[in-house]
């Protein structure tokens, strides 16, 4: 083990990886912190003053290098999306079981702990209720397949070899802040409230009454701080093997009834009136369960993790603010 603490965080320019970044540096601005992202999508270069390298996690070699002397590694590059699964599944393969494999490989050659979210689309059309991590996994698209496989070759790889903390995570939301610059990633929510400030309808795909458990960026990306942190202390004692949490809230409307909420807060915040439409489903592979709850005692209970942000209030901001 380091002394201070080495933590990588793969993807480090995206969505997730920034705000963990940012996080880590101001909680631990002791700790020795890498960054590292091919920059396909994220652009972001610097954090809280730590460089982002460019480096492909489908490269093994240059990976391995990069991840030298680390202790713990935050997985979150990915390819991340049924849309942009479907348009490339190549590099959906590449990036998410090649890529994630290397990543996992690395940490058994390396003994390094691993922080990994490998997404409730691994589920498909879950039947029973409570969300856990229990549950079989039957992804319904090559996105939620690659997880799979993803999550499967950490299993694999860390059993007896290192210490890995795997997330399920429900539906993301929200923005953050990176000096200034606002960090989002244009998630249903998002898209709800821009079109409501554009005077747009806002467009439901049937038959709306499909259920998504949503939870913030910000407190996602504090459970993998909290994580990196029970890791080090796993590590230090020589714990190997995977352990599984269910990353979500209490929050878990239907897509139509999130669509009536903006719409509200619209008219209460802003004096607009957008209506809401409910159009033909061009998704062939989505879960349209009505209700997706997620029991979240494991990480409550082990990590001490708490959401600390509401879909209302967050909504009521965004409006407020732009």
């Amino acid at each position: 083990m380091s002394d201070p603490p080495h933590v990588a965080v793969t993807g480090a320019a995206g969505f997730i990886g920034s705000r963990v970044l940012g996080q880590l540096r101001r909680d631990h601005p002791d700790w020795e912190l890498t960054a590292l992202d091919n920059f396909y999508r994220g652009d972001i270069r610097e954090v809280e003053g730590v460089p982002v390298e460019h480096v492909d996690i489908r490269h093994r070699d240059q990976l391995t290098d990069a991840l030298a002397g680390a202790d713990v590694v935050v997985h979150l590059a990915a390819l991340s999306g049924v849309e942009s699964c479907d348009a490339d599944p190549d590099l959906a393969y590449e990036t998410n079981v090649v890529g994630t494999t290397n990543v996992a490989y690395t940490c058994k050659r390396e003994e390094i702990a691993l922080v990994f979210p490998f997404s409730a689309a691994v589920l498909g059309d879950p039947t029973e209720f409570p969300i856990t991590t229990a549950m079989e996994r039957e992804p319904l698209n090559w996105y939620g397949e690659t997880k799979v496989l993803g999550e499967q070759a950490i299993e694999t790889l860390a059993d007896g070899s290192f210490p890995a903390h795997q997330f399920l995570v429900a539906n993301l939301y929200g923005q953050h802040t990176v000096g200034d610059r606002t960090v989002s990633k244009g998630v249903v929510i998002d898209f709800f409230v821009e079109r409501a400030l554009a005077d747009e309808p806002l467009t439901v795909y049937e038959p709306g009454t499909q259920a998504r458990n949503f939870v913030h960026v910000n407190d996602v990306a504090n459970a993998f701080c909290l994580s990196a942190e029970h890791l080090l202390d796993a590590h230090a004692r020589g714990e190997t093997g995977s352990t599984a949490f269910e990353l979500g809230t209490e929050e878990a409307p239907s897509v139509m009834e999130m669509a009536e909420l903006v719409a509200a807060i619209a008219r209460e915040e802003r004096g607009l009136d957008p209506t809401v439409e409910l159009v033909e489903n061009p998704r062939a592979a989505e879960t349209l369960v009505d209700e997706f709850t997620v029991d979240t005692t494991a990480v409550r209970e082990t990590l001490g993790w708490e959401p600390r942000h509401a879909v209302e209030a967050t909504i009521r901001d965004r409006l407020r603010e732009s």
